[in-house]
């Protein structure tokens, strides 16, 4: 910027936004097809850190009145690189200490400082609304707020309308969390949106006493909107979402679980006029049926994500009435869960129609067979994520040609699959990425099934020094409650060549419901019945690895007591009776060896008595 052209001193000087920059801080949405960032998902709790980093069009950049030869050379420096410099400081103390350096540094620190509020605490935030209502203040500190979030454990119970209209004044909050506030009513959530025409994202899932009002202000004042999370407010209607539609038309993620009072209509409105549709949950809008599912699909040409699960409205109609011939590529997750309904045609229909699909879950869809399976496997390499759980009616000649045609899978459950047997799981085993699988009530599996999983042919680790070693699974969670069949030596395995597992679910399972293993055992939840509880076996993180050095410290004592059981002695005499024994042998008579026939069929073999004594230990146990 040359001298004639630079603005007057101490005015702030706007940076223009970067064009490359896709950040959901822009004036308008991208419509990105990629964008892998959830607002939902991405900051749990915005408030765990006041630090921000925001783009540099969203600040105010601050010249110095005067440029004095005498100052240090770090002063000379210009905004956007103090502020570059700050926004690497990782405390909010330290960032506080380069507040008090200078005014020049003050003014360019005070926005990442302001950025997201530490709100973690009761008084962390009378301290917020304290210096936020400062009519005297040295900066505006409620106009610097931009992502404002509540939704703290500690304080989401004691949130009140009054406590929030102390904060109405901060009118360019970008993200607005509420989560669980119950005791926010229309009147609190209106006074922090309404006037507030920056607003990208609002959060107030749990608030059961939300109704139509506050949804028609959000209508009318944020036109820049492109998330909106309403789970579980169950008394808004298909109007104020119709509003929205037309209104807020940049809308990309919508979760809208639990309201049950929506209907086709407003979903066929967001379909049709929010063009930048990315993720839309609908779990259990259970007036939602097969014509809302297919006017998100069909115009939904961005769309990523679709979760009807719980929609039980939803039939095959909704992927049968799709285009011929049309693709949609950018679809990557589909839940339909609980879609009873749903048949194997719809399924052979949606794979065609959605080719890249990633995350599939048809858990309790109980109609489809293999022949939906078999669709399935079309998706080849794309498909990660598979949920098939309580789909009683599929075999394991699918489900190992699923395997063999779509090798990257990372997940799968085949919960409650009975049919299911030892050869479907030694398939899975060799899937050289599978992290978790859940094969409950799969009662037909054996020891079999474990030591596969155990194998070590689908994963290697080379080490710095060029070294490659083999044996370590890949293996996070296995979900194996009410295998019957299992045993300690088969789960023991699994422990050893499984370093990398944090969750391993056996309840139900007799080998391991004693006293001395269910000590590593996570408690059972509360809403647990008495006969529950004395069943439930899952181990967690540390009860894994306790587990496992429990059973190894066992296996290493059995082992160290039979060393000491061992005689030379012993062996030279068990020797001489060989001999003499082979000796006799030739002696023996027709008859006499008759007799030695019946009485070794009437006894049993060490490895019976060995099975038979560890049963006895398991009924006692």
């Amino acid at each position: 910027m040359t001298r004639k052209n630079r603005p007057r001193s101490g005015s702030p000087v706007p940076v223009l936004n970067d064009t490359s920059n896709d950040s959901s801080s822009s004036s308008s949405p991208e419509p990105t097809v990629y964008d892998d960032t959830d607002f939902f998902l991405s900051q749990p709790n915005d408030s765990q850190s006041s630090v921000g980093l925001p783009l540099f069009g969203d600040m105010t950049l601050y010249r110095p009145r005067g440029m004095d030869e005498r100052v240090s050379p770090v002063s000379r420096l210009p905004p956007e690189l103090l502020i570059a410099i700050f926004a690497k400081v990782g405390s909010t103390p330290d960032l506080k200490s380069c507040m008090l350096v200078s005014k020049k540094w003050a003014r360019n620190s005070v926005d990442l400082l302001w950025h997201r509020p530490l709100c973690n605490n009761w008084a962390n935030l009378l301290s917020v609304i304290q210096t936020v209502r400062k009519t005297d203040g040295f900066f505006a500190y409620f106009d610097l707020v931009k992502r404002l979030n509540l939704s703290n454990a500690e304080l989401a119970d004691k949130i009140s309308d009054g406590t929030v209209q102390s904060l109405m004044g901060c009118k360019r909050v970008e993200r607005l969390t509420l989560t669980n506030c119950s005791k926010l009513t229309d009147l609190g959530v209106m006074a922090l949106v309404e006037g507030n025409r920056s607003l990208l994202a609002l959060d107030i899932s749990g608030l059961n006493s939300i109704t139509d009002q506050t949804l028609e202000v959000v209508a009318n004042n944020c036109v820049r909107l492109q998330g909106l999370n309403i789970s579980g407010c169950v008394y808004v209607t298909d109007k104020p979402l119709i509003e929205i539609s037309e209104n807020c038309r940049h809308i990309k993620r919508l979760k809208l679980n639990y309201c049950s009072e929506l209907t086709d209509d407003s979903i066929v409105a967001l379909a049709n006029n929010c063009p930048y549709m990315l993720e839309i949950d609908l779990h259990d809008c259970r007036n939602i049926t097969s014509k809302a599912a297919n006017a998100l699909i069909t115009k939904g040409r961005y769309l990523r994500e679709l979760r009807l699960a719980h929609c039980s409205l939803v039939t095959d109609e909704a992927f049968l009435t799709l285009p011929n011939g049309r693709t949609y590529e950018s679809l990557r997750i589909l839940d339909l869960t609980n879609c009873d309904q749903l048949a194997d045609e719809g399924v052979e229909k949606i794979i065609s129609a959605a080719p890249r699909l990633r995350n599939l879950v048809l858990a309790k869809c109980r109609r489809i067979t293999d022949r939906a399976i078999l669709a399935i496997t079309k998706l080849g390499k794309n498909l990660h994520y598979v949920h098939l759980g309580h789909c009683q009616q599929i075999t394991d000649d699918a489900v190992i040609q699923l395997i063999k045609l779509c090798n990257r899978i990372r997940y799968i459950d085949m919960a409650c699959c009975h049919r299911l047997t030892d050869s479907s799981v030694q398939q899975l085993a060799t899937l050289p990425k599978l992290r978790r699988i859940g094969l409950v009530k799969c009662q037909a599996i054996t020891d079999k099934s474990i030591e596969a999983l155990a194998s070590a042919k689908h994963s290697s680790h080379r080490h710095p020094w060029g070294g490659v070693s083999m044996g370590l699974s890949c293996l996070e969670r296995v979900h194996l409650s009410y295998c019957q069949h299992l045993t300690l030596a088969g789960i023991h395995q699994l422990l050893n060549r499984c370093p990398r597992l944090t969750h391993l679910s056996l309840t139900g399972v007799q080998a391991f419901l004693r006293a001395d293993l269910t000590v590593f055992c996570r408690k059972a939840p509360p809403e647990f019945t008495d006969h529950q509880r004395d069943v439930f076996c899952v181990f967690s993180n540390d009860g894994v690895e306790r587990l496992r050095s429990y059973l190894n410290e066992v296996e290493a004592l059995a082992y160290e007591e039979e060393g000491t059981m061992y005689d030379e002695a012993d062996e030279d005499n068990e020797d001489e009776n060989q001999l003499a024994a082979g000796l006799n042998a030739t002696a023996l008579t027709e008859a006499e060896e008759g007799n030695e026939v019946e009485e070794t069929e009437g006894t049993e073999s060490p490895e019976a008595e060995e099975e038979l004594g560890e049963g006895s230990e398991t009924e006692q146990g």
